[in-house]
């Protein structure tokens, strides 16, 4: 546990949370003492397994299913957790989705449906959030970016402008908030052991890990460490950032 992060108590909600890195990050809030509720898509057996796991050690975790691509259905999410627990005091959005291909061969969902995900999801849920941290004058927002938005890659147009994307909304939020006592920065991962990063890492095999200087892949708990730092009391100092989590990932 970190030395007094203050998070202990606190009322998380992470998007995204069933697996990988999002999974990592409700695993180390509840180990921090945090109220955590996560939103997921589809897979309602990985929640479970989740949620099972996070109780049987007497860690407060919830998980809702929300398509947060529906405006309508984050306020409504939102709402429920905001019933419960009266506030919300840290927001990670985390939700994310691939449909690489060239762009030539991209169909419009492959588009629509990362732009509705990575950035009309982002939206959605950080404006179903905002109004309790305004009324609190406190909060702490943690967009998860990717290294992918500084450094293209082949086959991830749509991805990359997603996450450009992210990076210009975390710091032009940055600015709108921080008069009410609200903090918003975003974490940038490189390539992280995660199923979402498997069909990379079999594509390019070696030539992956000689473009990271740290010469390893990086784990979803690298991702949530640096998540756990934005949301704690010692970045209290610190907004409108982009920390990237990478392992020193460079192009050649």
């Amino acid at each position: 546990m970190l030395a007094d992060s203050s998070l202990n108590d606190k009322i998380v909600l992470v998007s995204g949370g069933s697996r990988g890195i999002g999974r990592a990050m409700v695993e180390a809030f509840a180990a921090e003492g945090s109220k955590v509720t996560f939103f997921f898509r589809a897979d309602r057996a990985a929640a479970d397994v989740v949620v099972g796991r996070a109780r049987a050690s007497g860690a407060n975790v919830d998980a809702q299913q929300v398509d947060i691509s529906s405006s309508e259905a984050c306020v409504t999410a939102v709402d429920r957790l905001i019933e419960r627990h009266g506030r919300i005091d840290v927001l990670v959005n985390n939700s994310g989705i691939i449909r690489d291909n060239l762009l030539p061969m991209l169909e419009d969902a492959d588009i629509l449906d990362v732009l509705a995900t990575n950035v009309g999801g982002l939206f959605n849920l950080t404006r179903a959030v905002l109004p309790t941290m305004i009324a609190a004058r406190a909060g702490k927002i943690i967009n998860i970016s990717s290294v992918a938005a500084d450094k293209g890659g082949r086959g991830q147009t749509n991805y990359a402008a997603s996450k450009g994307a992210v990076n210009s909304f975390t710091r032009a939020l940055a600015v709108e908030v921080a008069p009410r006592g609200i903090t918003v920065n975003a974490v940038a991962p490189g390539v992280i052991a995660t199923e979402m990063s498997d069909r990379v890492v079999e594509r390019a095999g070696d030539e992956v890990l000689k473009r990271i200087l740290l010469r390893r892949l990086g784990m979803p708990e690298d991702v949530a460490h640096a998540v756990m730092f934005l949301a704690s009391r010692y970045a209290d100092y610190i907004t409108g950032e982009i920390l990237h989590v990478d392992g020193g990932f460079k192009m050649e």
